[in-house]
């Protein structure tokens, strides 16, 4: 098991600025199933094994009542990891906007 201390050196290793929506599953190379462009991202520090966006990503111009299942972090135009959105709205409004909000986080989890 990995303690927070090394979760969050790991984390914070990871060179991040940029974000993407997905309806599925991203793939091993980050391009499946996108959903909008790649929009500006920053993370702050890994704090509890945690690496939380510092500010919100707004999407524009998805379909509308779009379902986004998945983001994907990039550096560049390099995939960097995705993650399952969880525990929230997963759906674009009518207009096709949707937003990561500093409540979507990177986390390691420990193999079992």
């Amino acid at each position: 098991m990995f303690t927070d201390a090394a979760k969050n050196t790991m984390l914070d290793a990871l060179t991040i600025d940029g974000a993407r929506l997905h309806s599925g599953d991203p793939g091993a190379s980050g391009t499946a199933n996108q959903v909008g462009d790649l929009e500006s991202a920053t993370f702050a520090a890994a704090s509890g094994g945690e690496r939380a966006l510092s500010s919100t990503v707004a999407f524009t111009g998805l379909t509308g009542s779009q379902t986004v299942t998945y983001f994907s972090a990039w550096n560049g135009a390099t995939f960097v990891c995705s993650a399952a959105i969880t525990g929230g709205d997963t759906t674009a409004n009518a207009t096709g906007e949707y937003s990561l909000t500093t409540q979507t986080k990177l986390a390691l989890t420990d193999p079992a």
